[in-house]
């Protein structure tokens, strides 16, 4: 019999393209939103699999709702992608973004440990956690969270590891750092760049305003982040992995890097502008990938170059469209 996923966060960027791998693989995909019947899962109709896909509806912070779910669809893997997902937004929404990610982790959590029964669970856990890190972080690396988002994103790992342990679940989590796709929405920076890189290559005369752009991330292609959650859960053994090109860049390279596809100058379109400033912000996000390739066998293989490059892509194929 074929396997059966059920992906709580569908109708996200992860969600979506989780959704086409493990299709490819043959599996039985369920996956969750708070109201199946209003959700339009475009990011699912998108990449043309929206009707190959039960949806349900699901508040994964709710116990009863989530242990009806999982009664209903009776998964061999559970995969938590949902929460608030917006660094940002989380300081102006920090309990909405604790709950729709530490409370929700932990519903799921306890839920499976309720039913009893053998199920593989993958949590997402975030580069967040970390803080500033100098050094490239390793899965044994303090965290030091530095927004509401990522402190949730602390306490959901270490839910983890705690069922882990006393219940001997079968959990992990995947500490994945920036990856990005065209299923990104345009409140990330990245498609905020792409897109207006591309208005500009087309005739705007617009200005483009950054927050800090001296802050450097790890930035990797979403759609082959994934396999890594699915790897994690074929595994013989339940653990939590660094998932990251092992790269780091500046939010000005990757803006220069974008703007150089359109062929232009990035420095005569974009200016920095204190309103995009955060409270609080990690200046430097490097990482050490190498359990994972390791362990599991996996590796990226693009550059953030190429990712600018396949945003820009897409992008210019959009407005054809």
């Amino acid at each position: 019999m074929n396997k059966r996923a059920l992906i709580f966060g569908i109708s996200g960027q992860d969600g979506a393209y989780l959704s086409q791998f493990l299709l490819d693989k043959n599996y039985q995909v369920f996956g969750t939103s708070r109201d199946a019947q209003l959700s339009t899962f475009s990011n699912l109709k998108i990449l043309g699999i929206k009707e190959k896909i039960q949806t349900l509806s699901a508040n994964p912070a709710d116990f009863r709702s989530v242990l009806d779910v999982i009664t209903k669809t009776e998964p061999n893997e559970i995969y938590n992608l949902a929460g608030q997902s917006s660094v940002g937004l989380s300081f102006e929404q920090p309990m909405d973004t604790f709950t729709s990610i530490g409370i929700a982790n932990l519903t799921l959590l306890e839920t499976i440990r309720y039913l009893g029964k053998n199920i593989r669970y993958y949590n997402a856990g975030s580069s967040e956690c970390f803080g500033n890190t100098s050094i490239p972080a390793t899965e044994k690396t303090p965290f030091q969270p530095r927004s509401p988002y990522a402190v949730g994103k602390a306490a959901a790992f270490w839910q983890v590891v705690n069922y882990r342990e006393a219940y001997n679940l079968f959990a992990c989590s995947g500490i994945l750092y920036n990856h990005e796709s065209p299923l990104r929405p345009e409140r990330f920076v990245t498609q905020k760049i792409v897109r207006a890189a591309c208005r500009i290559a087309n005739g705007s005369k617009e200005t483009l305003f950054l927050g800090n752009m001296d802050i450097a991330r790890d930035w990797g292609w979403a759609s082959d982040y994934v396999k890594a959650m699915w790897a994690m859960l074929q595994s013989n053994t339940a653990d939590d992995y660094i998932i990251a090109t092992g790269h780091t860049c500046t939010l000005r390279e990757f803006t220069s890097a974008v703007f150089n596809c359109c062929n232009l100058d990035w420095e005569k379109h974009v200016q920095q502008d204190h309103l995009f400033m955060r409270p609080s912000d990690i200046t430097l996000s490097s990482a050490n990938p190498e359990k994972a390739a390791k362990i599991l066998g996996w590796q990226t293989k693009y550059t953030m170059e190429d990712v600018a490059r396949m945003l820009i892509e897409a992008e210019q194929k959009r407005l054809l469209v």
